[in-house]
């Protein structure tokens, strides 16, 4: 309900000076509303260029601390880790998923043992990486068969609790997941292991640079809009978020970012519990391009940030966040 009224209401009064501008805004960004996606690669002393994502790398376990450095210095307070696995490790069934020495599992103990607890540590908990078919569970009779990969995401989770991974993050989208692998995870005394859920991860077109960079572009058969969700929908939202809290989730992530800026907010005014966006790489190459091509100028990264924040997100997943110190400015 607006009160007053023009001219002896002039909404522009507080926006004339910067000092004005600056003590009325709403929402601000700091290095501390970010999680760093890292890419991991096989081999020694690599850092790989992504074609797909302009300045954006995968790493070798060897070269990590090149990133990690970075992420501390701009003061970002998580990384999250996304193995590029060789097409000779991949399999029907992922099961190199729960190999203790898959490259997630190394980087996870080669950043604890030179960071400890400087920074946190998030992983994917989902099969797609390790996958011939390029999915996120089993697949049987042509079918992404829920229960059975459930319990294989159960064993992932418990791997990478044990290596120290701080926040486990299931982006599969199967029904109950949440559940077991809480009740699984505090059963084997992990109780303080975090469950950030993927409770809103939209079947997108969005998603096209990143399994570019984790290699399961080519090997992805058919869609995942048998488990995704529709993206026509925002109700059914709601009920996947309010199902995972019920379940254990400590917090929650809506994918992709920007195009679902109105579930980011529904969830946040429903729920009141902590949720976090991802920018995903559709989002980060379409701006990084449009950067490169001068159609835009750079200040687009700043408001399309901002409009997270906007929107009620807590954190934010972004390619951008190695570099927020100088968009900030």
């Amino acid at each position: 309900m607006i009160t007053g009224k023009y001219p002896s209401l002039r909404l522009r009064r507080t926006r004339k000076q910067s000092w004005s501008r600056r003590l009325i805004q709403e929402n601000t960004l700091t290095a501390n509303d970010f999680i760093l996606p890292v890419f991991l690669i096989d081999g020694s002393n690599k850092k790989q260029s992504i074609s797909t994502m302009p300045g954006v790398y995968r790493y070798t376990i060897n070269r990590l601390s090149q990133i990690i450095d970075k992420a501390l210095k701009v003061g970002i307070p998580m990384v999250a880790l996304f193995p590029k696995t060789k097409n000779s490790l991949k399999n029907e069934i992922g099961s190199e998923s729960l190999n203790e020495n898959n490259l997630v599992c190394k980087a996870i103990l080669e950043i604890k043992k030179k960071y400890k607890n400087q920074i946190g540590i998030m992983c994917d908990v989902a099969l797609d990486p390790y996958t011939s078919h390029g999915h996120d569970g089993l697949i049987k009779s042509n079918q992404i068969i829920n229960d059975e990969t459930i319990e294989v995401l159960i064993n992932q989770s418990l791997l990478q609790a044990e290596m120290g991974c701080d926040v486990l993050a299931p982006s599969d989208m199967m029904d109950g997941r949440i559940g077991k692998i809480r009740k699984a995870l505090d059963k084997s005394n992990y109780q303080d292991v975090q469950i950030l859920s993927y409770a809103a991860k939209y079947a997108s077109s969005f998603y096209g640079p990143f399994r570019d960079a984790v290699g399961s572009k080519g090997s992805l058969k058919g869609d995942k809009k048998t488990y995704q969700m529709d993206f026509k929908n925002s109700d059914e939202a709601l009920r996947e978020v309010a199902l995972d809290i019920k379940e254990g989730a400590d917090l929650v992530m809506v994918k992709p970012g920007m195009p679902y800026l109105d579930i980011i907010k529904s969830v946040k005014e429903k729920f009141k519990i902590p949720v976090f966006a991802y920018q995903v790489s559709g989002e980060y190459s379409l701006i990084d391009n449009a950067i490169q091509k001068k159609l835009v100028n750079e200040d687009i990264i700043y408001e399309s940030l901002v409009g997270f924040k906007r929107a009620g997100a807590n954190a934010i997943v972004s390619y951008y966040a190695d570099r927020i110190d100088k968009i900030i400015k």
